[in-house]
């Protein structure tokens, strides 16, 4: 049975920096890691890129307008306990975020946003 609730979103201008990022790159993920500073922020890479493993949940496969294939949305296990009662609006804000993340030298950043849900 699928959640009504969706786990992650992204706002419309989110998606369409994701649409941006996917014409140059190709397809994409995004992870979340709970570590200090930007590692608390979602990050976007080249699908693949960022090794994914047991310390990490797959919360999403968001399906985005304009973009053939899902975008997986992963957070580390850790950082999912902490945040597992919320709903995750992923955003984009000005400002250079991490240089690891593919939108840096965009001038912008992503930037979760929560909702509590009920569980």
């Amino acid at each position: 049975m699928e959640e009504e609730t969706p786990r992650v979103e992204l706002t419309p201008r989110a998606a369409q920096l994701v649409r941006r990022l996917r014409a140059e790159h190709g397809p994409l993920m995004f992870h979340q890691s709970g570590g200090c500073c930007d590692g608390s922020a979602p990050m976007c890479y080249p699908d693949g890129e960022f090794r994914t493993g047991d310390a990490d949940v797959l919360l999403a496969e968001l399906a985005v307008a304009g973009v053939p294939e899902p975008v997986t949305f992963w957070m580390s296990r850790s950082q999912y306990r902490a945040w597992s009662h919320t709903r995750l609006i992923v955003d984009v804000v000005p400002g250079r975020g991490s240089g690891f993340s593919l939108e840096a030298p965009e001038g912008v950043r992503f930037l979760t946003r929560s909702r509590v849900v009920d569980a």
